[in-house]
């Protein structure tokens, strides 16, 4: 049995733990036999950042017998984290425990030393402190969550359900992955990065330039729209369009437009009977040997796997 060591101290927020606890701590031996044994570890009495006080189940020292650790997301940033908790999470990477945070939790991580020379993220709102503070850690504020191996980091709030998830599928495989997200009423796997939060994705039509746009491509989502085709509805360069949805999306026109076809083959796979070529062809995706590359790379899970987990009872 995988242990999972959920590391806390006084100002440690409840969400993010919750999260972590709900993933890992229930009893889901239905699906995976051995499940998790999950501990809370902290030194006596913890409050969180909000009306909780909590009673762990074990001291710091056991996050070094642990199989991963799991830092839930540090309420003040500004404030550097206890020393002992900083130390305890060092020494359980040092002895080969696999380590993640959640949200800000990456700040504890970071002043234990092991973010220097990685790629990670946190919260946004947070990603230019994190930055700043520690230099040689390669912030990247746009991601849901980075995997670099022994040192898993996520951004802000529900990014930690998708980092937990992400854990899951790594230890257990997709299946039970979205077995688990589907109990839990959460996509398996979202798209996209969290730079989709910090604007208005789907702005509204009378006060933005592409309000009028996005709903037009969705309903041509069949059609093998160009960035020159939205630009010409938009009535604007293909240049000027890239830097609009750059700044309202986070990403690009067709990044953009491939993640539509995703979610519009997901909602055909969960709700029609279609064959996955004629998904495919209703889409935009052409064949459906192009689908289920884009499929499998986007959602994690093959077209025909998303349609067992996810398909509705009453479809014939």
């Amino acid at each position: 049995m995988s242990t999972i060591a959920l590391a806390v101290a006084d100002g440690i927020l409840h969400f993010e733990l919750a999260v972590a606890y709900e993933v890992f701590g229930a009893d889901r031996s239905d699906l995976a036999d051995p499940w998790y044994e999950t501990v809370i570890c902290g030194r006596g009495p913890v409050r969180t950042g909000g009306p909780f006080r909590l009673e762990p189940d074990d001291d710091l020292d056991r996050l070094a017998r642990a199989d991963t650790v799991i830092v839930p997301a540090w309420a003040d940033v500004d404030e550097d984290p206890p020393a002992d908790l900083v130390d305890a999470v060092r020494t359980a990477y040092e002895a080969g425990v696999r380590v993640a945070s959640l949200c800000t939790g990456a700040f504890v991580l970071a002043a234990a030393g092991l973010l220097d020379g990685r790629r990670a993220t946190t919260h946004w709102a947070h990603a230019e402190a994190l930055a700043a503070r520690y230099p040689r850690v390669e912030v990247d504020p746009g991601v849901l969550y980075v995997d670099d191996d022994r040192v898993l980091t996520s951004a802000g709030k529900a990014a930690a359900m998708d980092l937990c998830l992400h854990l899951v599928r790594r230890d257990h495989g997709s299946a039970i992955a979205n077995a688990v997200a589907r109990r839990l009423v959460v996509p398996p796997h979202r798209a996209g990065g969290q730079a989709q939060f910090v604007t208005m994705p789907m702005p509204d039509q009378r006060n933005h330039p592409l309000g009028a746009l996005f709903p037009w491509a969705l309903e041509r989502l069949h059609l093998p729209l160009t960035v020159e085709d939205l630009a010409r509805q938009a009535n604007m360069s293909s240049r000027n369009l890239s830097r609009h949805f750059r700044s309202t999306t986070g990403t690009t026109p067709l990044r953009w437009l491939l993640t539509q076809r995703i979610r519009r083959a997901q909602e055909l796979l969960e709700t029609t009977g279609d064959s996955v070529d004629a998904i495919a062809e209703a889409t935009g995706m052409g064949t459906g040997t192009t689908l289920r590359r884009h499929f499998n790379r986007t959602v994690g899970v093959s077209p025909d796997g998303y349609r067992r987990a996810f398909r509705r009872q009453n479809v014939s």
